[in-house]
């Protein structure tokens, strides 16, 4: 019981420590992933939902897993699907901003090997605030074939106001 006591201290700076990194990020970051990838492919793309505590915009994104990191933009052109960089991507404050399949999202090119289902890769996205001052948000995804589900107790809205279509998005 002393020890734990003489432990006390420390244990409490330390999760204070943790609380205050949370409470002064610039991002709110959920619901992140990785697509895995498989031997001889070169790109991959990578998903969250975004929620700035003040205004800013993601300005970049980089990863030691890839050659290049992008913020990506898919949109229908007529009716071809087409895809492209985008300098940088508005975050309002407060409003959740989605990187998600088939939209915006953020690409791993010239990846340096696959990316393995049940490992995770570190990504970095730098934001800038409305003064010009870039930030980095450190982040650590995990690699998977899927989007993960919704959290215990979240619900998965129906797309479309469709109930039970069978699929996942």
């Amino acid at each position: 019981m002393l020890s734990l006591l003489s432990r006390l201290p420390a244990l409490v700076l330390s999760l204070l420590a943790v609380t205050a990194n949370a409470q002064t990020a610039p991002v709110q970051v959920d619901g992140a992933w990785a697509r895995a990838s498989v031997p001889g492919q070169k790109s991959s793309g990578a998903f969250m939902r975004l929620t700035a505590r003040e205004p800013l915009s993601l300005v970049g994104v980089q990863s030691p897993v890839a050659g290049v990191a992008e913020v990506h933009e898919m949109r229908l052109d007529g009716d071809v699907m087409r895809m492209r960089p985008l300098p940088s991507l508005p975050l309002p404050a407060g409003r959740i901003v989605e990187l998600k399949p088939g939209g915006l999202h953020l690409m791993l090119m010239d990846l340096k090997e696959p990316l393995r289902a049940g490992t995770r890769v570190p990504v970095t996205l730098l934001v800038r605030d409305a003064q010009g001052v870039e930030r980095r948000v450190e982040l650590e995804l995990p690699v998977a074939t899927r989007a993960p589900g919704p959290a215990a107790g979240e619900r998965h809205p129906a797309p479309h106001g469709e109930a039970g279509h069978g699929h996942r998005h």
